[in-house]
């Protein structure tokens, strides 16, 4: 038997009051229903970054060891101004072997799910040689919104996706131990 599949879950925002971190756990969670996979939550905010110059110092070595050691991803994507959180963006852009032939799945919410931003993640994913999924769970803004006035609760927002979450898991760890068993024949 082989090693568990690693999947990391990656918070997309960093800003104060943020949803990200809700979605990630609720990801976690899923995910923690599957056998032989561990699912972990990569805060960008616990990372700190610096904003890309090439010049790695001890929180991208951390970060991009962390990426080094996954099997898959799920991205949690909120949509600024119509694209990506230039937070992220800076995330991906820090490693790049680090990413290669490793499958990522999206998250989005917002208005319109984050729709716009995903795609733009999707292209940015194929060109880091990873390997974007098909199903993608979109939070649209006629949930999200009244979750946030308090309107409904956290259950039931989620509870609307879990069909779409078990397809991505799905997909997502399918690829992930193809992947990773090629892997493994290379060595």
């Amino acid at each position: 038997m082989h090693d568990a599949i690693k999947i990391k879950i990656i918070l997309g925002s960093t800003r104060q009051g943020r949803f990200s971190d809700k979605i990630g756990i609720w990801v976690l969670e899923q995910i923690k229903k599957h056998q032989n996979v561990e699912g972990e939550i990569l805060d960008l905010k616990e990372f700190n970054l610096p904003f890309y110059d090439e010049i790695k110092d001890k929180n991208v070595e951390k970060f991009s060891q962390k990426i080094k050691s996954a099997d898959g991803f799920i991205i949690i994507a909120p949509e600024y101004n119509h694209g990506i959180p230039a937070v992220l963006k800076n995330a991906l852009d820090w490693c790049y072997e680090e990413w290669n032939y490793k499958p990522v799945a999206f998250v989005g919410y917002g208005g319109v799910g984050a729709a716009r931003s995903i795609e733009q993640l999707k292209l940015i994913a194929i060109e880091l040689r990873m390997i974007p999924v098909r199903n993608t769970v979109h939070i649209l803004g006629n949930r999200y919104f009244p979750y946030q006035e308090g309107k409904i609760t956290f259950e039931d927002l989620v509870n609307d996706h879990n069909e779409t979450i078990h397809d991505l898991i799905h997909e997502l760890l399918w690829l992930a131990k193809i992947f990773k068993e090629d892997q493994i024949r290379r060595k």
